[in-house]
């Protein structure tokens, strides 16, 4: 069975990336969108990461304009934004698609591993989150409406696991 880190992927400065660089972190991955009304997600999640940076854990944000076009711009428009409302400092990745034929595979994976809601493997908006244990291996899935903070205690418990 794969694991995240048999992916690569595209950062938002273009640079590729093996997702095996992230080997042994907990990682929570989420398609993000910067004309969303869960584009404040990006506060918590930027939280999340400073609080727990220094203990092996990284957010990875994938921008999306698949849902409501609500992330048009370019890559350096989209990394830009970020960075000056919500000081983002996670990694961010190259705009992609999360649903139909054109979707990354990551995101296949991911969709496959943890499906939503009645088993669907569709992603339906923007900030569907994906929390991956320090093995790769997906461990869950959360809907975009959970708010980051939600989701610190189960961040919390993968990082003691794997300390």
């Amino acid at each position: 069975m794969k694991s995240v880190y048999d992916f690569t992927a595209t950062r938002i400065d273009g640079s590729e990336v093996s997702l095996a660089d992230f080997d042994g972190k907990v990682l929570l991955i989420v398609n993000t969108a910067s004309k969303c009304g869960f584009t404040p997600q990006f506060d918590g999640l930027e939280k999340l990461y400073k609080k727990y940076g220094d203990q092996q854990f990284e957010v990875l944000g994938f921008p999306c304009n698949q849902f409501g076009s609500q992330d048009p711009g370019s890559n350096d428009a989209i990394a830009g934004f970020c960075q000056a409302n919500y000081g983002v400092s996670f990694p961010m990745f190259a705009k992609i698609d999360v649903s139909g034929t054109l979707a990354h595979p990551l995101f296949e994976h991911l969709k496959h591993a943890a499906p939503g809601v009645f088993g669907s493997e569709s992603i339906k908006w923007n900030f569907t989150k994906f929390l991956v244990d320090q093995h790769g291996n997906v461990v869950q899935r959360y809907a975009p409406m959970t708010k980051p903070e939600d989701i610190d205690e189960d961040i919390l418990d993968l990082i003691e696991k794997g300390a």
